[in-house]
């Protein structure tokens, strides 16, 4: 890559073991120089921006550049941490689209959210490094891979570069076939198997643990049973000491709990299991409702923190 591409990571540990297991406070500077901070010591937001004609919640919403740059500036008012931007629906059933229309979608909104005030930092949805690459040179400052880097490994050495945090997602199969029948002897401890393995994959790769947020991928090749199993035993999903992310905004599963509503009548349901994640130690949630999913994770806090501020 070129020199100016990489970024700094403040972190100086042993790249090759997890972190220590307490709130993490991230601090790293992305390849557009802009210092960035994330402190765990509350659980985060994570606000959802797909630019697809097709995602299974909002498709086609924000899918012109000037609905998602306003769908940010709305996120950012509602209190996001993190702005998570896609362009290739991975809902169940889903085919992928090519690297070329990937970041023509993305490329105008990230320019667009260059120039909004205050914006928080740029989570690039992707599994391709070539994508990773061109997002982090045009301003953003996180990479999330659904594919935990198995796809395109290049896109470790990609985080690796530009000392930036990336998303390692648990995924059985692939998004055409994932919800066919997806079976586990213990699911707990097989997705939990499953992000030590990556984690120390993306090590080996020259990740500092601290940089690695770990998703146990509810709804990706999982029935409801299991995401549900998931959410319960929350605290043993992870290895230890790894940032925890949460992400279950709109899933299916909400649906078959809440007598078959509709994706987007799924918020409410949602915000609940969020605070509830919240309050079993989940560092950030993933959110397509920042208001509400804000208020439910401030409740929580209070009660685990027992203080209301």
């Amino acid at each position: 890559p070129p020199a100016d591409f990489r970024g700094s990571s403040k972190m100086k540990t042993d790249q090759t073991k997890p972190p220590e297991n307490k709130a993490p406070v991230l601090e790293w500077v992305p390849p557009d120089g802009r210092k960035r901070v994330l402190d765990f010591n509350r659980t985060r937001i994570m606000g959802i921006i797909n630019v697809t004609p097709d995602s299974f919640s909002d498709g086609g919403k924000h899918f012109k550049t000037e609905d998602a740059a306003r769908a940010a500036r709305e996120m950012i008012r509602d209190g996001a941490d993190v702005l998570d931007l896609g362009a290739e629906t991975t809902r169940p059933g889903s085919l992928p689209i090519t690297e070329e229309e990937e970041w023509g979608r993305l490329e105008p909104v990230l320019a667009a959210l260059r120039e909004t005030e205050d914006c928080p930092p740029i989570s690039i949805d992707t599994y391709r490094a070539g994508t990773a690459r061109k997002a982090l040179d045009l301003g953003a400052a996180m990479i999330n891979d659904v594919h935990a880097g198995r796809k395109d490994p290049e896109i470790l050495d990609v985080a690796a570069e530009a000392g930036v945090p990336i998303v390692l997602m648990h995924m059985l199969g692939e998004p055409a076939t994932m919800q066919i029948d997806p079976r586990y002897d213990d699911v707990v401890a097989e997705v939990r198997e499953f992000l030590a393995e990556r984690a120390a994959a993306a090590m080996a790769r020259g990740i500092p643990g601290e940089m690695i947020i770990l998703d146990p991928g509810i709804g990706f090749g999982k029935n409801a049973d299991h995401n549900l199993t998931l959410v319960k035993n929350l605290p043993r999903v992870y290895p230890p000491g790894f940032v925890r992310l949460m992400a279950l905004s709109r899933k299916a599963f909400l649906g078959k709990i809440l007598r078959g509503a509709a994706p987007s009548d799924r918020d409410v349901g949602t915000a609940v299991l969020d605070g509830l994640s919240a309050f079993m130690g989940a560092h950030m949630v993933r959110s397509h409702n920042v208001a509400l999913t804000s208020d439910a994770v401030k409740v929580a806090m209070a009660v685990r923190n027992g203080t209301p501020g």
